[in-house]
């Protein structure tokens, strides 16, 4: 099966935690000899503020966003919300029937090959550790980060993608793709 590959377009939604401008530099005085000496150089120019990224808190944009880069939003979003349920009640099995297998994640820096639901099952504790348990719990759907790897949760500890079912990727299944350590 292929993973589906859409435009390369990024909807960043509080993936990022905004960082402060920097202040500005303030202005050189001439009072210095050096300074004083050569009037025609101008003073140093003012650092550039540090971009401010906006918080969207909008599940209309996201929905948007699915179906500009991703296909058909009300799958994305029924497979998302099963997610955050299923894993709130620690239901293993109901995860693992959202996860495209074979699937792969590394634990303890070694890799976990995962081959099937029973295996997923089996080494739920494992996969779902306590800290990717709850970025997928606590993940707003409005503001979910959304770009042509799929749709991520907190800092990626989850990925939810479509994974084309026919070779011209109009036959997809929305599945869970990554389950891994944030960054």
């Amino acid at each position: 099966m292929k993973k589906l590959i859409a435009t390369p377009m990024v909807l960043w939604l509080a993936a990022c935690t905004p960082s402060p401008p920097e202040p500005a530099a303030a202005p050189v005085a001439a009072t210095s000899p050096a300074a004083s000496s050569d009037a025609t150089t101008p003073a140093p120019a003012a650092a550039p503020a540090t971009p401010v990224v906006a918080v969207v808190d909008d599940p209309a944009a996201v929905n948007q966003s699915i179906d500009d880069v991703l296909g058909d939003h009300v799958r994305y979003e029924t497979v998302i919300r099963q997610l955050q349920q299923s894993v709130a009640a620690r239901d293993a099995a109901a995860v693992a029937a959202l996860v495209d297998y074979p699937f792969t994640t590394v634990r303890d820096g070694e890799p976990l090959k995962v081959a099937d639901a029973e295996a997923f099952v089996r080494d739920y504790d494992r996969i779902v550790t306590p800290a990717i348990a709850d970025a997928i719990t606590k993940q707003k759907y409005s503001q979910l980060m959304v770009n042509y790897k799929g749709v991520m949760f907190g800092n990626g500890e989850a990925w939810v993608n479509g994974i084309c079912r026919d070779n011209a990727c109009k036959d997809v299944d929305v599945r869970v793709v990554a389950l891994q350590p944030g960054t």
